[in-house]
């Protein structure tokens, strides 16, 4: 966000251990609609239209960095090795954040923060020529947050054990997100003290320093408590986790979506959904999954990385797995169609079906009861129940291969590597091991033999036993 020559860039703090988590993982990496806690406000900063951003890490700072590089390869890490407290984490950021005009600070645990308020807190600073502005909020119980005392134009933030009676009166609270100028922050972070029981660095203080200066600082209140809602443990997490969610659902159903119970439904933030979309009850869809126009997604479904066609139809109890499913697509139910797998439109996959790193062409159906792993399907094909391509020879996965139109009998084994070219045909429980050319029919089973009169020479020799 550039607004003529002013200059901004954002410093996300993210170094904290999150004790109360009671988890080895880092509190920013814990996850919320399985995306980690720092996914968030990445996304709120970056959507309001800010470009320069770099988070401070430190307790586990590796696994936050890497993340960090593989997620969001251009937010820069700035390390804080010891944990001194929010002022000391500023501190060392110093020289990257010295080179804007402006820098936002705002905790990495706050995933409810939108990208509006980041955008008019920032528009409010710039408006009011401010030296500090930051975002306060009313809540019911303010206990243990830090109270704003406003006097006429003056405000100061008052720490809740630092507080008189009267002072905690108050209802008005920091939210910990703030805006300085550059060269504001600069001229007060060095004098910033550790006189408390933590013997910590805390940036609130720097806001008597700047006022102290001659420097103007606004508390601005924001309309709503909800988008400050720390995370702390994993009671704060789901709650975290429900706003979220609602969040997103409305956000969808406004533009459509027919979810026919909101309260069992859960969608992630990435998740695309087209437009005359239905979805039923017990449903779960994560990660950058896509659903198109006009599916349907049936009950007890659960999508992660999927790409669900136009008018595309699970029939419940369906997982899908980084896998695309073409338009006009029918699956379930019960099936598991796993990752890398591609059907293209109109496919039929019925009933209890397992499909892996495969791609099923236009039209072909696997009714029921199957497997299909490393394969190839041609268009038009029929794959009868039972079938099972067998791609593990114990040492490296071997491919499959059949044409179009091709129908294969029920309860085929079909041993890989293997092809059956277009138009050829199986027998029913027939083992294939060798190739099978064009039109043919392989049958690859023993001759059935009849054995006269077994049954009652079985009961004959089993009554002697007695």
């Amino acid at each position: 966000m550039e607004s003529g020559k002013n200059n901004f860039c954002v410093l996300i703090l993210a170094a904290g251990k999150g004790t109360r988590m009671h988890s080895e993982k880092p509190k920013v990496l814990q996850n919320i609609l399985e995306e980690p806690i720092l996914f968030y406000p990445i996304e709120a900063v970056l959507g309001a239209g800010f470009r320069h951003v770099s988070a401070v890490v430190g307790y586990a700072g590796e696994q936050v960095a890497g993340w960090l590089q593989n997620s969001y390869p251009d937010v820069e890490t700035i390390w804080q090795r010891e944990q001194l407290g929010t002022g000391h984490a500023v501190k060392i950021a110093a020289d990257w954040w010295k080179r804007y005009d402006h820098v936002l600070i705002l905790p990495g645990d706050t995933p409810l923060i939108t990208s509006d308020t980041l955008r008019s807190l920032m528009e409010r600073h710039v408006e009011n020529n401010n030296q500090c502005t930051f975002l306060s909020f009313d809540i019911p119980d303010p206990e243990g947050y830090g109270r704003v005392i406003r006097d006429g134009l003056s405000v100061r933030i008052v720490e809740h054990k630092d507080a008189t009676a009267e002072e905690r009166k108050c209802r008005e609270v920091n939210s910990g997100m703030y805006v300085f100028s550059s060269s504001a922050l600069a001229s007060v972070i060095d004098d910033l003290g550790c006189e408390n029981h933590q013997k910590e660095y805390y940036l609130p203080d720097a806001i008597p320093l700047i006022h102290k200066a001659g420097g103007r600082v606004e508390a601005f209140k924001a309309s709503s408590h909800t988008e400050f809602h720390g995370v702390n443990d994993p009671i704060q997490m789901a709650e975290s986790a429900e706003c979220l969610r609602t969040r997103i659902l409305n956000e969808a159903m406004r533009k459509g979506l027919k979810c026919m119970d909101p309260r069992s439904t859960w969608i992630g933030p990435e998740v695309v959904i087209g437009e005359d979309v239905t979805i039923e009850p017990n449903v779960q869809i994560w990660g950058k999954s896509e659903v198109g126009n006009c599916a349907r997604i049936g009950s007890f479904s659960v999508l992660r990385g999927a790409k669900i066609g136009n008018g595309a139809a699970l029939a419940g109890s369906v997982r899908i797995q980084d896998s695309v499913i073409g338009d006009h697509v029918t699956v379930g139910p019960f099936v598991f169609i796993r990752e890398n797998t591609v059907l293209a439109e109109h496919v039929h996959v019925g009933r209890f079906v397992e499909i892996k790193k495969s791609v099923v062409g236009k039209s072909s159906k696997i009714p029921h009861l199957s497997y299909i792993g490393d394969t190839e399907i041609g268009t038009g094909t029929n794959i009868g129940a039972g079938t099972i391509t067998c791609n593990y020879d114990g040492v490296k996965k071997n491919k499959t291969k059949i044409g179009s139109n091709c129908f294969i009998g029920s309860d085929t084994m079909l041993v890989a590597p293997v092809e059956l070219e277009d138009n050829a045909v199986t027998g029913a429980g027939s083992v294939i091991t060798q190739d099978v050319p064009e039109g043919a029919l392989a049958v690859a089973r023993a001759r059935q033999r009849n054995i006269e009169g077994w049954h009652s020479r079985k009961q004959k020799n089993e009554g002697g036993k007695d």
